[in-house]
């Protein structure tokens, strides 16, 4: 894609919004993105160089070692999803729609659910890789089937969970988080179309003559890979991302707080197969903010030690259904706080009956 074609699809992209809605209100600093980064950068080091110290600081050392872990485990998503949301930047939209499905309706929103699944990234990295899917022209039930499908389902954390529970429970789990996604993904788009929810302001209708291969092989040959290519790459990629950075870089301080503060051997032993449990499952899931990578061992032992397969399943799902960091960006990402809310409203209802079921056939 040349230089130009690629100013014009970003400027259609963001024209519809103002500047702050794209990269930040400019002349004012953002507190929450600043204050999460120090606050994050300052407990790594504390635990990096002076954790003998602070062992007798039993929170403290909670804490900074929370901070330590999490950022050791989701800096390769984030890193990936900085670099996809860099190269999404660069593909005019028309060839997002077209890989998404030329037409709304479920056709699109399995390719979407399949997308999720596919790519391999942790929930940190997915976040922004959906949000840019967004601006490029997706609907918002691909968007939401996207996002549903895709936190531990990736390749990589799927081999883990069948080390961890057997290949029978992965499986079930997965097909499981697919029909999820899938109805989540219909309804979106129904509320849509009824004007329940606001409608993607950066959707555009392809022309019947649309050559996808045609027009790929054009923008690159006519792309020039020079310094400035790759500059643009950097900016573009650190700017796209950082709506999402903010919130990221907030649910590691937030998880690790709630893990100084809070016993999280209580929930994964002795959240047993019950509606009592279930519940508590829930409100567990949603207190704590914990990434892909983090959830998978937890929901194991939620099925292995707890013997409560619902319980497992709700783990893993709520962390998606009512995470606040996608809540917000959602947010963000959409302007309407109506349809991040809905997220919840529609995802949470399927996961607790699918859950009560899992855990009726358990007993």
């Amino acid at each position: 894609m040349s230089h130009s074609e690629h100013n014009t699809s970003q400027t259609s992209s963001c024209g519809h919004q103002s500047g702050s809605s794209c990269h930040g209100k400019k002349g004012r600093p953002d507190f929450l993105l600043w204050g999460s980064l120090i606050s994050v950068v300052v407990l790594y080091l504390v635990n990096w160089q002076f954790t003998a110290a602070i062992q007798d600081i039993g929170w403290l050392y909670v804490l900074a070692g929370s901070v330590y872990e999490l950022s050791n485990t989701i800096w390769w998503g984030v890193l990936i999803g900085i670099v996809m949301v860099a190269v999404l930047a660069k593909v005019p939209r028309e060839f997002v729609i077209s890989i998404l499905g030329r037409e709304k309706g479920v056709k699109g929103i399995v390719r979407a659910t399949l997308g999720g699944v596919l790519l391999d990234l942790c929930s940190h990295g997915i976040l922004m890789v959906g949000a840019k899917l967004y601006e490029r022209g997706a609907t918002a039930g691909q968007m939401i089937a996207f996002l549903v499908a895709s936190p531990w389902n990736s390749f990589s954390l799927t081999l883990v969970l069948v080390a961890l529970i057997g290949l029978k429970w992965t499986l079930a789990f997965i097909g499981l988080s697919l029909v999820v996604a899938i109805i989540a993904g219909i309804l979106f788009d129904w509320f849509v179309d009824r004007g329940t929810l606001p409608a993607n302001p950066n959707r555009i209708e392809l022309p019947e003559d649309f050559n996808f291969w045609q027009s790929a092989r054009e923008g690159l040959s006519n792309t020039r890979y020079d310094r400035a290519f790759f500059k643009s790459l950097i900016v573009e990629g650190i700017q796209g991302s950082r709506p999402v950075l903010r919130w990221i870089l907030f649910g590691v301080v937030l998880a690790s707080l709630v893990r100084a503060f809070m016993d999280t051997d209580s929930f994964q032993t002795w959240f047993g197969p019950s509606l009592m449990g279930l519940g508590m499952t829930i409100l567990a899931a949603t207190i704590m903010e914990v990434c892909s990578e983090g959830s998978t061992p937890i929901a194991a032992d939620l099925l292995t030690r707890a013997g409560a397969p619902g319980n497992s399943f709700a783990f893993l799902m709520t962390g998606v259904a009512t995470d606040y960091t996608e809540i917000m960006i959602l947010k963000e990402t959409t302007k309407s706080w109506k349809f991040a809310f809905f997220l919840p409203l529609v995802t949470l209802p399927q996961v607790l009956l699918i859950a009560w079921v899992m855990n009726l056939t358990a007993v």
